[in-house]
């Protein structure tokens, strides 16, 4: 079956530590559509601290996803290109995604 390219959006997320394990997670940037506490699935090289220290940004294309009707989670494919942020693109991007409202 082929991929939905319709489905995936581009979502600006950084990672974070995690308060319960102390591991780094991927989790979206606040000001856009999901919520920063949405659970993110992608590579496991992204969450690598030793190659990207906890705050760094990315812009990757994900789509909002269930798996069978469980907690939604947003699913960055594997195989997609993911762009490393400053934190000066993070700001223009979320102005961006904000100015493309209604």
């Amino acid at each position: 079956m082929a991929r939905d390219i319709y489905a995936y959006r581009d979502v600006a997320v950084e990672s974070v530590i995690d308060r319960r394990s102390g591991l780094l997670r991927i989790a979206p940037m606040a000001g856009q559509a999901f919520a920063p506490t949405l659970a993110v699935q992608c590579a496991q090289g992204l969450r690598d601290a030793a190659r990207y220290p906890p705050g760094t940004c990315f812009l990757v294309s994900a789509k909002l996803t269930d798996r069978l009707g469980g907690t939604p989670f947003l699913y960055v494919y594997h195989g997609d290109p993911v762009v490393v942020l400053t934190p000066a693109e993070a700001r223009k991007f979320l102005l961006e995604f904000r100015r493309g409202r209604i």
